[in-house]
């Protein structure tokens, strides 16, 4: 079997044909596999290179070789790809999985184009070339040794190979889940309100993303939990017991699968105590069974 292109740049159509199939693969799944490796750590650089070096190293004009230019793709796709993320972060999209994923392909589809025309231009004769002539061990002359290692390497590539198909076409997606969170008023997971006048305003951001995999209504309930302390003589502990509750808001939020919701709340507390604050959270519309809860302690002085 003989592999050749010249006169037509296959390698620039693979990659990018590469590049948009194993893309779609990724969005649509929203999982990545081992599959889509070359798609972050190859097609980025081979393609740039391409555009920069259109021209075999056999012609008589500057060229590198097909072993250099494997090593060369290597490296500049691991450059590439953190510029795209930080091209990619000063945007409103933000460094997500499917904004990586467009902007990885967006470059080899956009640099693969330029190479494409970078290369035409060359005359045929000059044109970055590839001839790989694949050919089946004769049988003849083999021992029976040789024979029956020959099918037992083969059947243990087959069956790797098959194994590790299913793996990646079978393979389970994460399990869904939903983060619930609480930050301080500067967005940070601290400087939270612990300490406070008698009605002075205490702010918090409230926060919630999705990932269930489908669209969910959400239902927030802020309750304000009056809390004494009392001693245990046998443990010698603290323990805390609620005294009274009110319930201070209820937010209702629909969120889709991937989307994050965050709104600062503000509250305060007319009277002086041990104060808790309590988020809870429902999933559609289901009041009687708390999905999370969060929960911090306040002083009013």
């Amino acid at each position: 079997m003989r592999i050749h292109f010249r006169e037509t740049p296959w390698d620039l159509y693979l990659s990018v044909a590469f590049a948009i199939v194993m893309s779609a693969i990724l969005l649509v799944f929203k999982v990545g596999n081992f599959l889509a490796l070359p798609l972050v750590l190859f097609m980025p650089g081979y393609v740039l290179l391409a555009a920069l070096f259109p021209i075999s190293v056999s012609s008589r004009r500057t060229g590198i070789d097909w072993i250099e230019r494997v090593v060369f793709s290597i490296g500049l796709s691991v450059a590439v790809a953190p510029l795209l993320g930080l091209l990619i972060n000063s945007t409103p999209y933000g460094i997500r999985f499917v904004s990586i994923v467009t902007a990885i392909t967006l470059w080899t589809c956009a640099v693969g184009a330029i190479a494409y025309w970078r290369r035409m231009g060359v005359s045929p004769e000059n044109r970055l070339s590839l001839t790989i002539v694949l050919t089946l061990p004769s049988w003849e002359g083999s021992s029976p040794l040789d024979k029956s290692l020959t099918i037992a390497l083969t059947a243990s590539v087959i069956v790797a190979g098959g194994t590790f198909a299913y793996v990646v076409l079978f393979s389970h997606s994460p399990e869904p889940f939903t983060e619930f969170f609480i930050l301080g008023p500067d967005g940070n997971a601290s400087g939270y309100p612990t300490v406070l006048n008698v009605s002075q305003a205490g702010t918090v951001i409230v926060g919630i993303a999705n990932h269930e995999t489908t669209t969910i209504d959400f239902t927030i309930r802020i309750d304000l939990v009056g809390v004494r302390i009392v001693r245990d003589p046998t443990s010698g502990l603290n323990e805390t017991f609620d005294v009274n509750r009110s319930t201070l808001a209820i937010i209702n939020v629909t969120l889709s699968d991937g989307q994050n919701w965050t709104q600062p709340y503000i509250f305060r507390i007319d009277v002086v105590g041990l104060w808790k604050a309590e988020f809870s959270l429902f999933r559609t519309g289901d009041l009687l069974h708390t999905f999370r809860q969060l929960h911090f302690f306040v002083t009013v002085q």
